[in-house]
Formats: C-alpha cells, sequence, structure tokens
C-alpha cells in the first residue's frame, strides 16, 4: 500500500456505529488504538465471530491481518495502518527505522510497508505489509503511537545506510527535525554494534558547525581543507537589499561567498531569488558570489577549489593554496 503524505495524527473514531456499542474497556482500547482492536478483543465484548466475519464481508469493518480488524469502511490512515501492524506483531512491538522516522517527522514519506521491531525472542508471523526486525536488545521507545526514539530512529537508519551521502543527508535531516546531535552522539555510545560509527561521530561535528547537506560536508572536505583554503563561515545570516538572507559559505573580510545548489534544493538550477540574491550582494557589500553544484564538489573539486582561489586572491588573499595530488591543477606552492 502506498500512502500520501499525512496520516499520522490520531484518528476520531469516537462516533463509529461499531465504537460507540462497545462495552469497556475494549471501547477504550479501540478509541486509543485509532479504531484498530483484535477479533479476540470483541468476543470478549460479546461479539461473535460469525458477526466479525459478517460485517468484514459486507464492507463495513476491514480485516488489516490475521486477527485484527479496523472498525470503519473507509480506507485506513497511515496511522492506523501503523496501529494494526503493531496489535498484529504483538506485546513490546514498537515502529521503527522508516516508519517512526515519520512519525517523528525525520522523513516525509513512510515508505510502502510499515517497519516495526520486536524482542528478538518474540516470534511474529509474516503480514502483508510489516517488515518485523527481530532486536537483541530493543531501543527506547516513546509515544502514544509506540515507535522508538528520535535518537535510536537517527542510529537505525544510520547504521542500515549504504553511503556516506545517506548518513550526512539523515543526520541533516533529523537535525531540521529538531533531534539534537550531541544526543544522537549520547545514544551511540549505548549501541555495541553502529556501523558508520566513526564517519557519524565526524558527520555530527560538522553538523553542529553548520552543515546542513552532504554537498555543504563535501565542499567543505574535498574543496577547501584538501586544497588549504581558509576555511569559510556556515550558513551566515545577515540582511542585505532589505531583506533577510542566509549564504552557505563566506570568506568574512575577502568580499567571497559561495552558494552550494544541491539537485534537490534547486532542480532547475538558479532561481529568481537566487540571481536577486547575488545582485543584491554585489550591489551592496561588493561580495562575488560563485555557485556550485554537485557535479563542480564531487566530480571536480580540484576545479572549484580553482575558482574558490582564484577569487580570494582578488580580493587580497596572499596564502598559497595547496595542491591535493600530482594531478591537482592547483599551482604549486
Amino acid at each position: 500500500m502506498r500512502w500520501d503524505d499525512g496520516g499520522r495524527a490520531p484518528v476520531d473514531v469516537a462516533r463509529l456505529p461499531g465504537v460507540a456499542g462497545l462495552p469497556e474497556p475494549v471501547r477504550t482500547a479501540v478509541l486509543r488504538r485509532d479504531g484498530v482492536v483484535t477479533t479476540d478483543e470483541l468476543v470478549r465484548a460479546g461479539t461473535s465471530r460469525g458477526r466479525v466475519a459478517r460485517r468484514v464481508a459486507s464492507g463495513e469493518w476491514q480485516r488489516l491481518h490475521r486477527g485484527v480488524v479496523l472498525l470503519q469502511s473507509g480506507p485506513p490512515t497511515w496511522r492506523q495502518s501503523a496501529r494494526a501492524a503493531l496489535v498484529a506483531a504483538g506485546p513490546g512491538a514498537a515502529l521503527s527505522h522508516v516508519s517512526a522516522a515519520y512519525v517523528h517527522g525525520i522523513v516525509r514519506r513512510p515508505g510502502t510497508q510499515v517497519v516495526v521491531s520486536v524482542p528478538v525472542e518474540r516470534y511474529v508471523r509474516p503480514h502483508a505489509g510489516v517488515v518485523v526486525r527481530r532486536r537483541r536488545r530493543m531501543p527506547p521507545v516513546c509515544g502514544r503511537l509506540p515507535a522508538t526514539t528520535r535518537e535510536a530512529t537517527v542510529l537505525d537508519l544510520v547504521h542500515d545506510a549504504l553511503t556516506e551521502d545517506d548518513v550526512v543527508g539523515l543526520l541533516c535531516d533529523a537535525v531540521r527535525a529538531g533531534v539534537h546531535p550531541w544526543a544522537v552522539a549520547r545514544a551511540a555510545q549505548a549501541r555495541t554494534a553502529l556501523r558508520h560509527r566513526a564517519l557519524l561521530r565526524d558527520v555530527v561535528e560538522d553538523v553542529r558547525a553548520g552543515v546542513e547537506s552532504p554537498l555543504e560536508r563535501r565542499y567543505d572536505r574535498d574543496v577547501e581543507r584538501r586544497h588549504g583554503l581558509p576555511r569559510s563561515a556556515a550558513q551566515v545570516r545577515e540582511r542585505v537589499g532589505g531583506t533577510w538572507i542566509r549564504a552557505d559559505r563566506v570568506y568574512v573580510g575577502l568580499g567571497v561567498r559561495v552558494e552550494l545548489d544541491g539537485r534537490l534544493a534547486h532542480p532547475s538550477g538558479t532561481t529568481d531569488d537566487d540571481v536577486w540574491r547575488d545582485n543584491a550582494v554585489l550591489l551592496d557589500r561588493a561580495d562575488v558570489t560563485l555557485r556550485f553544484r554537485w557535479r563542480h564538489v564531487v566530480a571536480t573539486p580540484c576545479a572549484a577549489a580553482v575558482q574558490v582561489a582564484r577569487a580570494l586572491a582578488s580580493r587580497g588573499w596572499r596564502p598559497r593554496p595547496t595542491p591535493c595530488s600530482p594531478a591537482c591543477p592547483l599551482p604549486r606552492p
């Protein structure tokens, strides 16, 4: 099943006909679970299995998993599907990985399957649309919709990440969602097995210093540091031309700025706002703006370093940059 953005908010099911007549404590449980209930709970509440089957057959109710019923006729929201997955997985289950990241607002889409974690000693039979992760050590869980904590969720996704850029992008998204990088670093210390641990430690420090995307991290590392260029100030916010702007990188006192346009942020190239901003800083501050995209920073970092060095030299920077290899086009000191 595919879900559109949204569907994380609690569902008001109190007025559904199948809910109103339920005795306590089943009614309270159904309200807490957004309309999801087990067949066994309905039977204990006085509804026969035959009646449950008839209501499901008529479309009044829906059987989301074996023994798990949603007491409404309309399509389930993502939250209701997640609830059903948790109920099907049994006691101690919690949303994790991309599903928990969706709950916490770290990712924008929940994926096509609900991911739940359970203690390793538990066996959960396969259910359509549900991925079960058995854990030797269950991470901390929080929330009315049980999910691994934000920090534990980030670590799960870091552990599964395939590339360095995936790790950086994930951490930057997490920070933008309000996750504190030092909290992630603290949680990592308690993990005995964690892939990308060294990278995580390095990236956390970069994120705390103002890096907001994998492209920015690569620029700092592959263009600036490897070529002996001065360190620029990151994410500088200032008022220019009557408007507040934020520059990706500013070489303070040298009149040079760098804007890093990632493909996701600017899929069609430089925007009208970018052009206005470049013009404004030139007119108000006499600053020159260099723009680089992924291809420039990742595929040709040496060429990008040449341009930055030339711009800095034209504004009075006297130290010589350092070639990173014999093939680097930067001139030798």
